[in-house]
């Protein structure tokens, strides 16, 4: 994972209803405690160190066509049970284009229902799309049933400057069709700057925040533990970086 290197929009149809129940009914529950890390492609062939969970990248670092070659081998050596996933993002209107690498027909379809301007719905489906590829990907290396699924949105990755409505309606279209993927809780990953920045703080319909301190202990790190949730979501997790992304758990 790369570090530093509001409303509620419209879903589909009985997507929809399932997120409402979702979110309505309870709380997710949080499935960490103590100390873990995040791996991902810059870790392949890297021995993963003695911790109680650990969080596997699905991508080479970009959503869609780049992925992480090593991912079955990072997500089985994660203790049993307790292995999480996330997801690189992002939002181009490159990503729009349905040539077998970027938008799938059904995501693009589905969008129609969702009540937004096109560029928003093709937003909406750009998100659907990158979960969808990123599921097929995970299931095709046997990740899974992972504990939770992550959403990393940082800043190096491309997102609309002029809209950051279509950065919203991406994101949403990822919650979206990993709601209909997965009964496992949902978060974000990111700092409150570039939340800010690409979002607008915008607060989705996400179960959990996982903040990217930068901090290099966990004394300085377990501070943003009690900070503001740039989401609206409980904080369950923050990084820091020691030699390799550490994780503890609020």
């Amino acid at each position: 994972m790369r570090f530093l290197r509001t409303t509620t929009l419209a879903a589909v149809g009985s997507v929809a209803m399932l997120v409402a129940t979702h979110i309505g009914a309870f709380a997710a529950l949080d499935p960490y405690a103590g100390s873990g890390y995040d791996f991902s492609y810059v870790q392949c062939g890297v021995s993963a160190p003695s911790a109680q969970f650990g969080i596997a990248g699905v991508n080479g670092g970009y959503p869609f066509t780049y992925y992480n070659g090593c991912l079955s081998a990072e997500y089985s050596a994660a203790p049993a049970g307790h292995a999480s996933l996330y997801v690189n993002t992002g939002y181009d209107p490159s990503y729009t284009a349905i040539d077998g690498r970027h938008m799938e027909e059904d995501c693009a379809g589905a969008s129609s229902q969702v009540n937004a301007t096109p560029a928003q719905q093709a937003a909406w489906a750009v998100g659907c799309s990158e979960a969808e590829r990123d599921v097929g990907y995970a299931t095709s290396q046997g990740a899974v049933g992972p504990a939770a699924w992550w959403l990393d949105v940082e800043t190096s990755n491309s997102w609309s400057t002029s809209d950051l409505s279509l950065n919203r309606y991406t994101i949403e279209g990822l919650v979206t069709r990993l709601r209909a993927s997965t009964s496992a809780p949902i978060g974000i990953y990111s700092t409150s700057y570039q939340w800010g920045v690409i979002t607008g703080g915008y607060q989705p319909a996400v179960d959990a925040t996982w903040i990217a301190t930068g901090q290099r202990t966990l004394k300085r790190a377990r501070s943003y533990c009690t900070a503001a949730s740039f989401t609206g979501a409980p904080v369950w997790l923050v990084q820091y970086v020691a030699s390799y992304d550490h994780d503890w758990a609020c």
